[in-house]
């Protein structure tokens, strides 16, 4: 690594991950990129006001829509442990409609839903969820769902795979 790279790494590492996150793999070869994307996604990963469930469904609602493996890998057990239903987890894999029984969950869900897939936000659905998340909540939202979109993207395009012995849970 050049010594502008070495210090994106060790910013990296000395943060709240505690290491360098996959996708920097691939920004590395831009360090300034690799800088701002990392502080970014610690921003969106540990510190929104969103419920770390909440951003954990945004975050695998993105990796399946990208199939983003890793992603998805890297994640699903983290929703795990911030509390999201295995049952939800495993319908959106699926692409089928997950069980929801919180509101919160089911608006996060379907905000993501409708902006991956259609590029807009129906306006009764930002009302609600606005209502349910507050304003700085949905600007919140939106950002990880973009910044994750950049992970899959970046994961999926530089071909940054499972850790061996993974096996990829996604169908195309």
């Amino acid at each position: 690594m050049t010594s502008e790279q070495r210090a994106v790494h060790d910013e990296a590492v000395a943060g709240k991950r505690g290491r360098m996150p996959a996708p920097m793999r691939a920004w590395i070869q831009s360090p300034e990129l690799a800088r701002h994307g990392q502080r970014l996604g610690a921003f969106l990963r540990y510190d929104t006001t969103l419920a770390p469930r909440l951003s954990e469904l945004a975050i695998l609602v993105t990796a399946r829509h990208w199939t983003s493996q890793y992603e998805w890998y890297a994640h699903r057990s983290e929703a795990l442990k911030a509390g999201l239903a295995p049952e939800i987890i495993a319908a959106i894999a699926e692409r089928r409609p997950p069980p929801f029984k919180d509101e919160a969950e089911r608006i996060v869900h379907d905000y993501a839903r409708a902006l991956h897939q259609t590029s807009v936000v129906p306006d009764a659905l930002h009302a609600e969820a606005v209502k349910v998340l507050g304003q700085r909540g949905v600007v919140e939202l939106v950002g990880v769902l973009g910044y994750y979109t950049l992970v899959a993207m970046t994961l999926n395009a530089f071909e940054i795979g499972l850790p061996e012995g993974e096996r990829p849970e996604l169908r195309p």
